[in-house]
């Protein structure tokens, strides 16, 4: 049973990630409307999907030509961090039953991880308030994806406007990192890897190989300085 100060508390942490799904979920839900997705399939895809990075690439991707191998490979690789945000998560979980500790680590998310591991830290937090904001934030994301397809139908809304969204989401982040030189790095050398496979044809992979060089050479960077500060 769900007690009322449980869910007001995970509604309290919960409710600026929904209000940042809003912003993105629609352009989302437009995006998969334009391949020929209806709002059910959005609802479905949302559901057992849930990933915001993903349910943008498959649509970005399919408008660019990429086979559908390199779409699912793509996504994939992307999505693996969801297994170490689980992992790290584990050790709250300690206690909780098995059924609660899946549907909380099926659930959650860049924002959603955030929010947990910092309120897991600060203390009297629980997995179960942990997982209903997972299920608030995802609700939100699904509502605001299904509402993107039906506004993607009404309004002749241009798909590069939509497709920017997730873009402007990366740049927001970047600019909310610390400004330490593994940061910078990893930024400049991701930029690098991307703007290189597209000057050569690789937009499919374009993503993945800078995503992949920006985090190799910002913890060779991090080894090497430890390695002279030892």
């Amino acid at each position: 049973m769900v007690s009322r100060s449980h869910l007001r508390d995970a509604f309290l942490a919960a409710y600026p990630i929904m209000l940042g799904y809003v912003a993105i979920g629609i352009p989302c839900g437009i995006l998969c409307g334009s391949i020929g997705l209806d709002w059910l399939q959005v609802l479905i895809l949302s559901v057992l999907f849930y990933s915001g990075a993903g349910q943008f690439m498959i649509p970005n991707m399919w408008l660019t030509g990429a086979p559908l191998a390199s779409i699912i490979a793509s996504v994939s690789l992307v999505n693996t961090r969801q297994m170490l945000y689980s992992a790290s998560l584990a050790p709250e979980c300690q206690g909780a039953s098995r059924l609660l500790s899946f549907f909380f680590a099926a659930t959650v998310t860049d924002e959603s991880y955030g929010v947990s591991i910092a309120k897991f830290k600060e203390g009297e937090w629980s997995v179960d308030r942990a997982l209903m904001v997972n299920l608030l934030s995802q609700s939100s994301w699904t509502i605001s994806n299904v509402i993107g397809v039906f506004v993607g139908s009404l309004l002749d809304i241009p798909l590069p406007i939509a497709s920017f969204a997730m873009t402007s989401i990366f740049i927001c982040l970047l600019f909310t990192q610390k400004l330490t030189a593994p940061n910078v790095i990893a930024a400049v050398f991701a930029i690098l890897g991307v703007y290189i496979c597209k000057l050569i044809g690789l937009s499919g992979a374009a993503i993945i190989v800078g995503a992949i060089l920006g985090v190799a050479c910002a913890m060779l960077y991090a080894r090497a300085s430890e390695g002279r500060r030892a």
